[in-house]
């Protein structure tokens, strides 16, 4: 499988995590879609960061395209 979009992994994680890619919880943390980057990790897994710009915190979430879920859990799961 090609490694998904950031607007690929939004669309298929609509229903098991509504509130994450929602505008309301971007514009909180000051992030766009765009700023998010995928990155392919072994086991078919894809982990996802976001720079925070106003808390300087950064989002890492693990999407699993078998089930279509966003994890916080290790990339090593």
């Amino acid at each position: 499988m090609r490694r998904p979009t950031i607007y690929e992994i939004k669309r298929l994680t609509m229903d098991s995590s509504p509130y994450y890619f929602s505008k309301a919880t971007m514009s909180f943390f000051g992030q766009k879609l765009k700023d998010f980057r995928v990155h392919a990790l072994d086991k078919g897994r894809y982990k996802i960061t976001c720079d925070s710009l106003k808390t300087g915190y950064t989002s890492v979430r693990y999407f699993n395209p078998d089930t279509n879920t966003l994890d916080r859990g290790d990339e090593n799961d």
